[in-house]
C-alpha cells in the first residue's frame, strides 16, 4: 500500500517554496523561493514539511525549481530543459542564490518531509533516480497538475511512495460517494488531495468535499494560503494541511490551536 506520509497529527504546515524569509524589520521577502535559505528558514522555524517543484536540465540534472524558465526568478535568461547543468548553475535567484537540486535538499534535512511538484516529463526519470540514490521513498509525496505525469511516476518508481491526486483524480474525488469512483481513488494509491481554493471564481474546497475526501480516507491540503483569516476558517472546515508562503503567520495559527508538533522547535513569537 502506499505509505502514508503525512499521517497525525495533524493538521501541518507545509512550507511552499521554502515560504518568505522576514528582514530584520519583519517585513516578507518573497524573492528567494526554492532556495536554501528559503528552506533552511521554515526548518529554523519548525516545519517538517517542505514543498518545492522539480525541472531537468537538457543533461538530466534534478533543479528545485518553479518556472520553465530561469527569466523570473535568477539573473539568467532560457529554458531550464534546453540548457545544461553547467550553465544553470551560473544563475542565481534573486542575483544571490544558486539553483538547488533536489538530491541537496534531501540531503541537507534528512529529517524533512518533502512534497514534490513535479513540473515536466523530463524530470520523471531524474526523479527515480535521485529517489534511488537518496533512498527517501518514504518521505516524499509527489504531485503534479498532470495526470498523465503522475501516472509516469507511479509507473516508473521503485518502490511505492506516496501520491497527490491529480487533476483527474480530483475529479473522481468530487464524485467519490459513488462506489466507482471511490474504487478508482483506492485503487490509484491516492492519499492526499492538495487542492487549490479556488478555480478563479469558482470554489474548490468545502466541507463536503473535506468530509467525503475523509470517508475516502484522504487527506485534503489546501493551497498556497497566505491569509490568517482564511487559514482560521480552513481549519475550522477540517483540512489535513495548509501550504503557504507566509510561514511565520501559518507557524502561529498552529500553535495557536495546539497543532504544532515540530519537535524540537521554539515556541512561536
Amino acid at each position: 500500500m502506499t505509505p502514508h506520509l503525512l499521517d497525525p497529527p495533524a493538521p501541518i504546515g507545509l512550507a511552499h517554496r521554502g515560504g518568505w524569509l522576514t528582514d530584520a524589520a519583519g517585513r516578507a521577502r518573497t524573492e528567494l523561493e526554492n532556495t536554501a535559505p528559503a528552506f533552511q528558514h521554515a526548518v529554523d522555524l519548525g516545519y517538517r514539511h517542505l514543498e518545492t517543484d522539480v525541472h531537468a536540465t537538457r543533461d538530466g540534472v534534478l533543479l528545485a525549481f518553479h518556472d520553465a524558465t530561469l527569466d523570473r526568478t535568477t539573473d539568467r535568461s532560457g529554458a531550464v530543459a534546453d540548457l545544461p547543468y553547467a550553465e544553470v548553475a551560473r544563475a542565481r535567484v534573486a542575483g544571490t542564490e544558486p539553483v538547488p537540486l533536489l538530491e541537496d535538499l534531501l540531503g541537507t534535512w534528512p529529517g524533512v518531509r518533502f512534497n514534490i511538484d513535479v513540473k515536466a516529463d523530463s524530470a520523471v526519470p531524474p526523479l527515480v533516480r535521485v529517489l534511488r540514490r537518496t533512498r527517501a521513498w518514504d518521505r516524499v509525496c509527489v504531485g503534479s497538475f498532470s495526470q498523465r505525469r503522475l501516472e509516469r511516476v507511479r509507473r516508473a518508481v521503485d518502490r511505492p511512495v506516496a501520491m497527490s491526486c491529480g487533476p483527474v483524480d480530483a475529479a473522481r474525488l468530487r464524485f467519490a460517494s459513488f462506489a466507482p469512483p471511490l474504487a478508482a481513488l483506492a485503487r490509484h494509491g491516492v492519499r492526499y488531495a492538495q487542492l487549490p481554493l479556488r478555480l478563479g471564481r469558482f470554489p474548490v474546497v468545502s466541507r463536503d468535499l473535506i468530509a467525503t475526501a475523509h470517508r475516502a480516507g484522504v487527506q485534503v491540503h489546501v493551497w498556497t494560503v497566505n491569509e490568517p483569516a482564511v487559514m482560521r476558517r480552513l481549519l475550522d472546515a477540517g483540512v489535513d494541511g495548509i501550504v503557504s508562503d507566509n510561514v511565520v503567520e501559518l507557524r502561529r495559527v498552529l500553535a495557536e490551536r495546539g497543532a504544532w508538533p515540530a519537535a524540537g522547535s521554539a515556541a512561536p513569537a
